[in-house]
């Protein structure tokens, strides 16, 4: 998870094999590897509010954030909660604390904390209903506790709720994929991408299951239709580069017309480890501000995020 005010990131990896890795996901393990990314990396987003109160939270939310970093959990809880007083609707405060207790509750296998943790998941959800990082926290919460049943149902709600965002259904095929069902997580790709056609996490995840199904071409119009969405990948430029080198000449792709980012997905397994749903789900790694033009593809959540204060993807 994400944390915000810095950078949030996804759990763990589910039944998973996912830990956060430049773009996002590398399917190695299981969601405690994703825990190993999280606890990473956080960027700066700074999420402005107007009002006395809302600056004077945002600074406190950003000591959190800080504290958070350096493993001082403890002291990091009681920045954020300082911060929701100060300031009861901000969403990203709530995230912050949820994210803290989600590590907390990882890390201590502390039940109460994992407790703690989903409800100012809910309580975030209620200030901001379309808030990603939150989605992804709570998800990735539900199937670490064997409730991926009630994940799917959580994500696919906010799917039918607001069917002209991109963002659930980049969600949703990242669920999809950490379950194994590639084919159905690229179809909510496909459709993200129908409403959001530039979406560089979208483009960036379809590339990287193009890749693992072999179709490497059409992986690369991908890629590069992501980078030109949002250049600051270091993940998707470098596989663009190693797909480059594995081409001959004449068939690297080059700026022009790309092929249909909606063609079929081969089924022949692949150790392309290139950029994935930056997101898959994974454990919150900690306060964080989402970092929107820095972030690969799909990110987990990391743990506390924007800098409203506070540290927030990944992702």
């Amino acid at each position: 998870m994400f944390i915000r005010g810095s950078a949030p990131a996804w759990r763990l990896g589910l039944s998973g094999q996912w830990a956060t890795a430049l773009l996002g996901w590398k399917r190695v393990g299981t969601w405690r590897l994703y825990w190993a990314g999280l606890f990473g990396a956080f960027s700066g987003f700074l999420l402005l509010l107007g009002g006395c109160g809302s600056v004077a939270s945002r600074g406190i939310n950003a000591e959190g954030v800080r504290l958070f970093q350096q493993s001082r959990y403890d002291e990091a809880l009681q920045k954020f909660q300082k911060a929701i007083y100060l300031n009861p609707k901000d969403a990203d405060g709530y995230y912050n604390l949820a994210a803290t207790y989600h590590r907390l509750g990882v890390l201590n296998q502390r039940p109460s904390d994992l407790k703690q943790a989903e409800h100012y998941y809910h309580m975030c959800l209620d200030q901001n209903p379309d808030h990603r990082e939150c989605y992804r926290g709570l998800a990735v919460l539900l199937v670490e506790q064997g409730r991926g049943e009630e994940a799917f149902r959580l994500l696919k709600s906010w799917a039918d709720r607001r069917p002209d965002l991109a963002d659930p259904k980049i969600e949703l095929a990242r669920l999809y994929e950490e379950f194994g069902d590639r084919e159905t997580a690229k179809d909510y790709l496909v459709s993200a991408l129908g409403v959001e056609p530039s979406n560089p996490r979208a483009l960036a995840a379809l590339g990287r299951l193009r890749e693992l199904s072999g179709d490497t071409l059409q992986a690369l119009a991908d890629y590069q239709r992501s980078l030109e969405a949002n250049r600051f990948q270091e993940g998707v430029q470098q596989r663009v580069a190693a797909l480059r080198a594995q081409m001959p000449g004449h068939l690297v792709a080059s700026p022009g017309p790309r092929l249909a980012s909606s063609g079929p997905l081969g089924n022949s397994p692949s150790s392309a480890s290139g950029p994935s749903f930056g997101g898959a789900l994974s454990p919150a790694r900690g306060p964080s501000s989402v970092n929107s033009a820095g972030s690969p593809g799909w990110q987990p959540a990391s743990g506390p995020q924007r800098m409203v204060g506070g540290l927030q993807s990944w992702r």
